[in-house]
């Protein structure tokens, strides 16, 4: 017998795998459902609907992306390790394929979280960053300041990033060096 958790898996992986397919404004829960091979009852007895399931889909998913705690990989040049750790996670959202196809296709799926509110996701890295932040502070590795707006102040900066890098590179300038650029800012942010 497959547990809710595995069914939910089940259930998202082929949501992903239509979004991948055909985008996000011509996926159906009909259509998730087909992929999965279940009744669209199944899917209803979880989630009321495609903004629902879209939701959860992209916290599984981003969440995946950015990996382990990062307080369990700083050290003692916290604001460095922070950084490597920032720049590392932001290249493997901007290189997700579910990312991309959502950029691609459907980039306005991603507007209400950029000017309305903060979605699960963003919560996450906040969850993740501001504990990580307090943290070195504590130990005298990072500068003072509010952790919380510390890390909401990156997140802000790592909008940019992840979005909209490409925009900025060409012949002269690589996304390597802005990567760089990137780990020299949340660097000198952070130092103490």
């Amino acid at each position: 017998m497959t547990s809710d958790r595995n069914k939910a898996d089940l259930l998202l992986d082929a949501a992903r795998a239509s979004i991948l397919s055909v985008g996000w404004k011509r996926t159906t829960l009909t259509d998730v459902a087909r992929r999965a091979g279940v009744s669209r009852m199944t899917i209803y007895r979880t989630w009321p609907d495609m903004p629902a399931l879209f939701g959860d889909l992209m916290t599984r998913e981003w969440a995946h992306v950015l990996g382990p705690d990062p307080a369990a990989t700083v050290g003692e040049d916290a604001a460095d390790d922070i950084a490597r750790l920032v720049v590392q996670a932001v290249g493997s959202l901007r290189d997700n394929a579910l990312f991309r196809r959502i950029l691609d296709v459907d980039p306005e799926l991603l507007l209400p979280y950029l000017v309305d509110r903060p979605g699960r996701t963003q919560q996450v890295v906040l969850d993740l960053l501001a504990p990580t932040i307090a943290a070195g502070q504590v130990a005298g590795r990072l500068r003072d300041g509010d952790p919380q707006i510390l890390a909401r102040t990156l997140l802000l900066g790592l909008h940019g990033h992840v979005i909209s890098q490409s925009t900025m590179t060409d012949d002269g300038i690589s996304p390597d060096q802005l990567d760089d650029e990137l780990h020299e800012l949340v660097r000198r942010y952070l130092a103490r």
